[in-house]
């Protein structure tokens, strides 16, 4: 399992995620309120505005306050940093 940052020392499981989408389309604000109608929402965005949406298969929906490139960037970042032991 991996975890990807999605800000301020939030992590999410890399396996989870479904889709990471923009906040401003009509159907992602009813998703974002119909999932906190029904207590689906993890809002990690510690009152910041809204960057991206980030969907996981169990049917949450997570808030965060960096973008989807800028998440995409780090999630990439990370990966070349890791060093596998044992490989040369």
């Amino acid at each position: 399992m991996k975890l990807i940052n999605i800000g301020f020392g939030n992590m999410v499981s890399d396996e989870k995620i479904v889709s990471i989408v923009s906040p401003d389309s009509a159907p992602v604000k009813r998703l974002v309120r119909d999932a906190g109608e029904k207590g689906m929402l993890i809002d990690a965005t510690y009152g910041r505005k809204t960057k991206s949406v980030i969907m996981a298969d169990s049917g949450h929906v997570i808030l965060s306050a960096l973008t989807a490139d800028i998440i995409y960037e780090r999630n990439e970042t990370e990966e070349k940093q890791t060093i596998v032991i044992g490989e040369e």
